[in-house]
């Protein structure tokens, strides 16, 4: 074998191993980014109506910090291979009641204007226009290391109001992006 095709055989293998390296780095580059950054997630449901609708393709950021009125996902506590999306209400150490169509956190009245303007929107909720915490956990404040979360469409989720408050370790991200459908892209928070 002459040296020029030697040469040429080893270029060749080279090559051919950069290539596979470079495609192995982007794999893992792109694995890392959506296992432990960010991931698509997707609105199953009408509970965060109108602020998300069923079927909306969203981006889950997991390693922001989460706040009131934050949008977060969780594992369903009633199946876990199924995840909830819904809006933080309370923070740990909050006070939340909610009394004649009006939420009070820490007995601050909280305009929520994310909801659809419907006088009526808690009508069928559990025949009744009043809650607090103590009423549906046996806590008077949002535990440590603890969330309240509600659905947007208060008629239509099963939320805190019914299993509870969702641990910080459970809480797998949140979301303010929407992509999908297009003419609905952007902040979910803003639109």
């Amino acid at each position: 074998m002459s040296k020029k095709t030697e040469t040429q055989n080893r270029t060749f293998l080279q090559e051919l191993l950069n290539t596979v390296l470079y495609i192995l780095f982007l794999f893992l580059l792109f694995f890392g980014i959506r296992y432990f950054l960010f991931a698509p997630v997707s609105v199953d449901g009408a509970s965060m109506e109108p602020t998300l609708h069923h079927e909306d393709r969203l981006i889950l950021n997991k390693v922001s910090s989460i706040e009131r009125f934050d949008i977060v996902v969780f594992p369903a506590p009633d199946d876990l291979e199924h995840q909830y999306i819904k809006r933080v209400i309370g923070v740990p150490g909050d006070e939340i009641v909610f009394d004649s169509n009006t939420l009070l956190v820490n007995g601050e009245e909280i305009p929520e204007t994310y909801l659809q303007n419907d006088e009526k929107i808690y009508e069928d909720w559990n025949d009744s226009l009043y809650f607090d915490l103590e009423m549906l956990t046996g806590a008077t404040t949002v535990p440590d290391e603890s969330y309240f979360v509600m659905g947007d469409n208060r008629n239509n989720s099963k939320d805190s109001r019914s299993f509870g408050f969702v641990s910080q370790d459970a809480i797998i991200g949140e979301t303010q992006w929407r992509f999908w459908p297009l003419d609905k892209f952007g902040n979910v928070l803003n639109n």
